[in-house]
């Protein structure tokens, strides 16, 4: 005779608790300053805004040597540099191909671009308030050599449209890495297509209208003016609803539907 050993069934093993997003986004924010580039390209961000001060204390008029020019003026760095790494933090899982590593723990392809999108705009938030006390120190600073004799002004309002420049190039640089998922090939058309929209429109006079509304060079400039009309928030919304909102959605099913090797 043989006996039949009988035991309890086999456990259902639970499905391991989502990462929070808090965590996920330190994750990201760890992946951007974790690489030497990544690193490299922040350290350039710092530098580029000390170093445009001393340009505007010794060569803009006295009386245009405000607050707002010395904070506008430090956020050239990031308004060049943070949508490269912006695209980075997104082509780099395919060029370095940790796509695999990262879609694995976190299936949820949704979850992890939100993340990115949070770990950038936390960059950008936090190179503003670099940007600004950089700018106050340079501003005193003016004030102390006798050059510069602007208003030390900053409303809430205008400092509320700088973020949203910064955080408007940031995304989409992220958007764009997302539709072409190639870290060269983003970059340059991230440059290049604004410019040929501006000397198009320069070389072109039908198009001068619709560049009006759609050229990011113009109409995103003017968050760096103060009193926005309200033809001007209306230009920004449309330019961003063509250059991030369209390039994010697609790039959304695009990252849903490729296939991870």
């Amino acid at each position: 005779m043989t006996a039949t050993l009988s035991g309890p069934p086999a456990a259902v093993l639970a499905e391991p608790p989502r990462p929070p997003l808090p965590r996920l986004v330190a994750v990201e924010l760890r992946k951007m300053i974790d690489t030497r580039a990544g690193r490299w390209m922040l350290i350039l961000i710092a530098l580029s805004a000390a170093a445009l001060m001393p340009v505007i204390i010794f060569t803009v008029p006295a009386r245009d040597q405000t607050l707002l020019e010395m904070v506008v003026a430090s956020q050239a760095g990031v308004s060049l540099l943070l949508p490269i790494l912006g695209i980075l933090s997104v082509t780099s899982e395919w060029s370095q191909r940790t796509a695999l590593t990262t879609f694995a723990l976190v299936p949820d392809r949704r979850r992890v671009l939100a993340a990115k999108l949070l770990a950038g705009a936390t960059l950008a938030t936090g190179f503003l308030a670099i940007g600004l006390a950089t700018g106050a120190a340079a501003r005193g600073v003016g004030g102390l050599l006798g050059r510069s004799e602007g208003t030390w002004s900053l409303p809430p309002g205008q400092l509320g449209a700088l973020l949203v420049y910064s955080l408007a190039l940031t995304f989409v640089g992220v958007a764009f890495g997302l539709v072409l998922m190639n870290p060269a090939l983003s970059i340059v058309l991230f440059f290049l297509l604004p410019i040929l929209l501006t000397m198009l429109s320069e070389m072109i006079k039908k198009l001068r209208g619709v560049a009006g509304w759609l050229d990011p060079n113009r109409t995103l400039e003017a968050l760096n003016q103060p009193g926005m009309t309200g033809d001007e928030w209306s230009r920004v919304g449309v330019t961003l609803a063509v250059w991030l909102v369209l390039p994010l959605v697609i790039g959304l099913i695009r990252l849903s539907r490729r296939e991870v090797k």
